[in-house]
């Protein structure tokens, strides 16, 4: 199968692509990087590319059998104005241009991510697919963003969105960040800590992608969550633990606001969502609790041992 990720040079994209490389398919992956160093084979083709702009990226999108649409900057910073319009464009705008390189009435499979901020703050309110969109920023990029991909169900496109937890793997994702705080013994919850954490193991990520494009039954809205939030003084706690290090410490709503701006209310909230489709579609999680994801994630890494020279 011929497979586009666009934003492939990310750090879902980088795992996904490794993932369908080993099941053979063949995979082109469009990034803002010059060049991203992966296992190269016959089956492999990197292309850097603006994607919020039309141009030739788009012929390979056209040509392909399945696009993951995985672009979109960064969540996890200060939002200046001029920040929040990229956040917008770069999800929005790649994702109007897309749908339009697909040519009609053709047996493809589009899959574009989302992301659980589509709900907004909701409490302790669980929240399955249904629930209803939010009403913060974050909300109503995901409801943009969501539209501009749904078009593609017009041209008799399947078309799956993907609302993603919180990614948590090694070298990417929110771990790296939450780390250093923990080593240097001064990790802990934020603000109150009884805010929901939605998360899921990259590798579950990886799994689930490739389960929604094999089949062919599904398609709508899905939650890429374990199907075990945390609140965040559980998470804290557990972090803790499998790093061997004290989580007594806790950064006030006050600070994080001054240091974050209106990004902090995004950690200060959280969702309490539940992959229900996913579930009620039989896949299985290979990590469907906190403590074993982070235990896996947090290992050391294997080193085999260095071959001596005989003389």
């Amino acid at each position: 199968m011929k497979i586009v990720i666009i934003g492939g040079s990310g750090f879902i994209g980088r795992h996904l692509c490794k993932g369908l490389l080993k099941l053979g398919h063949g995979v082109t992956c469009l990034g803002t990087r010059e060049f991203i160093k992966e296992t190269q084979t016959g089956n492999f083709v990197y292309l850097q590319a603006d994607t919020t702009c039309p141009g030739k990226w788009r012929q390979v999108v056209q040509d392909a059998d399945t696009v993951v649409n995985l672009a979109g900057k960064s969540i996890f910073q200060r939002w200046s104005r001029r920040y929040k319009r990229q956040i917008y464009g770069s999800r929005v705008l790649t994702t109007r241009h897309v749908v339009e390189a697909l040519p009609e009435q053709a047996d493809k499979v589009l899959i574009s991510a989302s992301a659980v901020g589509y709900y907004g703050g909701g409490g302790d309110l669980e929240l399955s697919e249904s629930s209803p969109n939010g009403k913060d920023f974050l909300a109503s990029v995901a409801r943009d963003w969501e539209a501009e991909a749904l078009k593609a169900s017009s041209k008799g496109v399947r078309t799956v969105i993907t609302r993603f937890g919180i990614v948590l793997g090694a070298g990417g994702g929110a771990l790296p960040t939450m780390l250093p705080a923990f080593r240097s013994y001064a990790g802990g919850a934020l603000g109150s800590g009884r805010q929901w954490f939605s998360w899921i193991h990259i590798r579950d990520l990886v799994n689930v992608i490739v389960f929604l494009i094999d089949r062919s039954d599904l398609k709508g809205p899905f939650n890429l969550c374990a199907p075990n939030p945390v609140r965040n003084k559980d998470l804290a706690l557990a972090l803790g633990h499998a790093l061997a290090r004290p989580a007594v410490m806790t950064v006030p709503a006050f600070v994080l606001k001054m240091v974050l701006g209106e990004f902090a209310e995004v950690l200060l909230a959280g969702q309490r969502a539940r992959p229900d489709r996913l579930i009620e579609s039989g896949f299985e999680f290979e990590f469907a609790k906190i403590e074993p994801a982070l235990a896996d994630l947090l290992k050391p890494p294997h080193k085999t041992p260095s071959s001596r020279r005989v003389m």
